[in-house]
């Protein structure tokens, strides 16, 4: 099986995806952290290379659902393809960074990956406001985070909702992050386990 974890920066994902692990016993599947030949060109010239960056990051991803497919494991994995498409990417096109002749490129190239994988079994949204955000990020202390704009946030937040509830055709599973602390409070994850048993494993799963 198939477990992906969404949500925007600061919203849990890599703590919930590490708290299932160790109760699953599933193995975790986080983004590669190879580094992108372009990177540092990107920063100097974002226009010119959003889309060259984008179509690397793409690449990657599809290289991860490929492994998950063939994997006998059930995968746990911490930001999905999806995501980067529909969040990301989609954000880059909307400030500018990619043309139209760019993006509708791009996202032929992604519709065609679409044809060969299949959607995940489940995906959790972990659905946080921006003020949650902002102090998950702000408490977490990463250097490099430090210097996202709240209107940065703010947008990634609107295009997780309109992916989640307009785009997305798999199953959907959405935790409240704001009013759940997982990590800390026994009872909330038991719930979310609960909720995750039910939908995957349950006689008529739902929400």
């Amino acid at each position: 099986m198939h477990i992906a974890i969404a949500g925007n920066i600061g919203s849990g994902k890599t703590t919930l995806t590490n708290l299932l692990v160790k109760h699953y016993g599933w193995k975790p599947q986080f983004e590669a952290v190879d580094f992108n030949p372009y990177l540092d060109d990107y920063y100097k010239d974002i226009a010119r290379w959003s889309f060259n960056l984008e179509v690397y990051f793409l690449k990657q991803r599809f290289r991860d659902l490929i492994e998950i497919a063939n994997s006998k494991e059930t995968i746990v994995q911490d930001r999905s393809i999806f995501e980067g498409v529909y969040v990301f990417a989609a954000n880059n096109k909307a400030m500018g960074n990619m043309s139209d002749r760019d993006f509708s490129t791009y996202m032929e190239l992604f519709e065609q990956m679409m044809q060969v994988v299949r959607l995940p079994d489940l995906m959790i949204y972990l659905r946080a406001s921006l003020s949650h955000l902002v102090g998950n990020i702000q408490k977490r202390g990463r250097e490099y985070e430090q210097s996202i704009k709240l209107e940065y946030l703010e947008n990634l937040n609107k295009r997780y909702e309109d992916f989640i509830f307009n785009k997305y055709k798999g199953r959907v599973m959405v935790v409240d992050a704001d009013n759940t602390d997982f990590l800390n409070n026994r009872k909330d994850f038991a719930s979310i386990v609960d909720r995750i048993d039910a939908q995957l494993f349950g006689l008529f799963p739902n929400e």
